[in-house]
């Protein structure tokens, strides 16, 4: 499996990132993003859904609503499954009607890891002296063929 690892030295980095990686989502895509509290996933994520945008909309972290949607021609569901304690709570939110209408973006996806579509594009982030470092792991032939093809530099 390919792995790709990125340096980000700012938040603007990683924002334009975010951003870059909404040109290539769509319908039925799964994106996991892990990482300590703080480390930066939620910065990805408001960058991609603004991007998606088109416009510096409100993107509040989802961690008490566990579940943000956003009603775009591709809707865009940002799920936060950090105060999940039982992987069958994660059932309940209907992740598998997300994965067939939408573009779905979750955060902590250990608390649901029985649940995830095989084929998904798996992110951690991490700090680093030098700033974040972010590594994309494609899952199935279909986003490793995709990345494969995006330029991460």
């Amino acid at each position: 499996m390919l792995s790709v690892p990125v340096l980000c030295p700012s938040e603007k980095e990683t924002e334009d990132l975010g951003a870059r990686l909404a040109e290539v989502l769509r319908r039925g895509d799964c994106v996991t993003l892990t990482g300590d509290l703080g480390a930066g996933k939620t910065t990805l994520i408001r960058s991609l859904i603004r991007a998606r945008a088109g416009a510096p909309i409100d993107v509040p972290s989802p961690t008490y609503a566990l579940i943000e949607a956003y009603e775009f021609e591709t809707p865009i569901f940002h799920v936060d499954l950090y105060r999940l304690e039982n992987p069958a709570d994660a059932w309940e939110l209907g992740l598998e009607d997300m994965f067939e209408v939408g573009i779905t973006l979750i955060e902590w996806p250990d608390r649901a890891e029985d649940l995830l579509p095989k084929a998904r594009l798996e992110i951690t982030i991490s700090h680093r002296d030098e700033g974040r470092e972010i590594i994309w792991r494609p899952l199935g032939k279909e986003w490793t063929e995709r990345m494969a093809h995006w330029e991460t530099t």
